[in-house]
């Protein structure tokens, strides 16, 4: 019984030696008398103290300008009615802040030939450039390029992948 104590405290302390969480050794001691006492918020202060945080509408998912991607019909570049209040949200964004520059990268299904698809994404980024400066954005702020069948957005051969791939995507630049 003694022997396979001995074994298992030296398995303990082995495994222990063997840990890999570093000690911090430099880390401050904080003393009881050192720190002020804490004291718990009232109830009715806890409300006031909590402070607002404004988020950059580029970067707030509940944004208008979360959603970045208008959709096509095939062998279409109309935008449709639908994504207006998205393009119109991202022209007057663009419009207030003139030093921000985009990128509509327009996009094809897989379906018809290389060039078709590189045309057909080039009509596509470059109407919803258009619409984006009918909104407001100025020409200089927008760049329209065109990837074809080059970036799907789904992986897939099948109606579903084809409908995410026709598509023109709204790209905020940092410069």
């Amino acid at each position: 019984m003694i022997k396979t104590l001995s074994i298992t405290l030296i398995a303990a302390v082995a495994l222990a030696a063997c840990s890999s969480t570093p000690i911090d050794t430099k880390a401050p001691v904080a003393s009881a008398s050192s720190a002020p006492p804490a004291t718990p918020p009232a109830a009715s202060s806890a409300q006031s103290s909590v402070a607002t945080v404004t988020l950059d509408p580029l970067d707030d998912p509940k944004s208008q300008l979360a959603a970045r991607s208008v959709y096509f019909a095939y062998d279409d570049f109309m935008v449709d009615p639908k994504y207006q209040p998205l393009v119109q949200a991202h022209g007057q964004f663009l419009q207030t802040h003139a030093a921000v520059q985009i990128r509509v990268e327009g996009n094809a299904d897989e379906r018809g030939s290389r060039e078709y698809n590189l045309a057909l994404g080039d009509k596509r980024a470059q109407i919803v450039a258009k619409q984006l400066e009918l909104m407001g954005a100025k020409p200089a702020q927008i760049e329209a390029v065109s990837y074809g069948e080059e970036r799907p957005k789904a992986e897939g051969h099948d109606d579903a992948a084809w409908a995410e791939n026709r598509r023109a995507d709204i790209r905020y630049v940092k410069r």
